[in-house]
């Protein structure tokens, strides 16, 4: 089991991250707008699997960027699926859950 302070760590790296994901797809979109250097799909999805998925997906929405490519929606959507995962694995214990099913 975690203790508060772990959480509140995890909590605080989440939000940043997130911060960070919806401000590179700000700027790319801005960018794109302005026909210039753009931020490279990698970096977003690197943002994305590094626990910014969410803030990745309401830039998406809000500015309306990005969302027309099917493979990078998809890329995105894995990398959500990843971020709850590896969450998942510090607030749940899974060995309990596995005992108790099997």
């Amino acid at each position: 089991m975690l203790n508060i302070k772990t959480v509140k760590y995890i909590v605080i790296y989440l939000i940043i991250i997130n911060f960070i994901s919806f401000i590179l797809f700000f700027i790319d979109k801005k960018k794109a707008l302005k026909d210039k250097w753009r931020i490279k799909e990698s970096t977003l999805h690197l943002s994305s699997f590094l626990g910014g998925a969410l803030g990745s997906i309401v830039a998406m929405k809000m500015f309306h960027h990005k969302t027309k490519k099917i493979k990078f929606c998809i890329i995105t959507i894995l990398a959500l699926i990843f971020n709850i995962l590896v969450v998942g694995t510090f607030f749940f214990d899974y060995k309990g859950l596995f005992n108790n099913i099997f």
